[in-house]
Parts: structure tokens; C-alpha cells; sequence
């Protein structure tokens, strides 16, 4: 089979929410036409919305190396070595490693500046920390984003009323 008709049947997984058998399907692809950074491209979208973020990487940054001139695939990377981060911040939370986890989400903002989510927990571990004003500014930074987000704008009042206290 072709490449194509490899994207095809990824697609048709897609659509029909089976994103693994839509990664089997792009590997395929890949396989098929290895030098095509489209394909490598389509994968690592594919990966992220599935949690394979490593993976994603390696596809992006393959489809970026086929294409370094694409502003999109360079976009792309920085936003999946920013979900790296991400991921990385939220283990660190998890064990209570707010300072580290502080320091990956801000690589992960600097990389990508739209990514909300980093801004919410950046606001959680700053609170955690008992630094209020920091965790304000964080969720300012989340409801630029999204003004209606309704956690940020939970938090954001919670956190305004500690500082008030504090």
C-alpha cells in the first residue's frame, strides 16, 4: 500500500477514536515513505493527543529535521518539548518538588507561551509555596489565555483572598 492510503486509514482511526491503530497507521505510512515530514508530522500530532509525548518528539523533531525550514514543524516541536516539560512539572509535583517543578514549567512557557495548563499549575506551585503574588500573576497569565477557565478563575480568587490573609 501506499503512503497516502496509510494517512487514509490513520484518518479513518481517528474518526473513529482509535487513536493506537491511527499511530499504527502512521508508522505505516512512515515506513512506506520515510522521507516525507508531513507524515512524521501527522504522526507526533497523533502521539501528543494520545500521552506518547516522547515519542511525539522524536517524530516532530524528525519531520522539522526533513523540513527545517517549516515554521510550523518548529512550532510544533517547541510545543511538544514544552508538553515534555509539562509532564515533567507535574511528577515533580506530585513529589512535593515545587522549586523544580516551578523551573520546568517556566521552560515550558518560554517554549510555548499559549500553553495554559503550565500557567494553572505554575499558579498551583507557586501557592503551594505560600507565594501568592506569583501564583496571581500565573493565573493572569492562564485567563489572558482563556477568561472563562474555571478552575484558573476558582484559584485566582482563592489565592487573592490568602494574600489578602497572609
Amino acid at each position: 500500500m501506499s503512503g497516502e492510503t496509510f494517512i487514509k486509514k490513520a484518518y479513518d482511526a481517528i474518526l473513529a477514536h482509535d487513536f493506537e491503530r491511527a499511530i499504527a497507521f502512521f508508522e505505516k505510512a512512515i515506513e512506506a515513505n520515510p522521507l516525507q515530514a508531513d507524515y512524521h508530522y501527522k504522526l507526533s500530532v497523533t502521539c501528543v493527543r494520545s500521552g506518547h509525548l516522547i515519542r511525539a518528539l522524536r517524530a516532530a523533531e524528525t519531520a522539522l529535521t526533513l523540513e527545517p525550514g517549516s515554521d510550523t514543524y518548529k512550532a510544533h516541536v517547541r510545543h511538544v518539548q514544552a508538553k515534555v516539560l509539562l509532564s515533567d512539572a507535574q511528577r515533580r509535583m506530585e513529589s512535593r518538588a515545587y522549586g523544580e517543578a516551578l523551573t520546568k514549567l517556566k521552560q515550558a512557557t518560554a517554549l510555548d507561551p499559549l500553553l495554559g495548563e503550565a500557567f494553572l499549575m505554575m499558579g498551583v506551585a507557586h501557592a503551594c509555596l505560600k507565594e501568592y503574588v506569583e501564583a496571581i500573576y500565573a493565573l493572569r497569565e492562564l485567563l489572558k489565555l482563556d477568561p472563562l477557565h474555571t478552575e484558573g478563575n476558582r484559584l485566582m480568587a482563592e489565592y487573592q483572598r490568602k494574600l489578602r490573609e497572609y
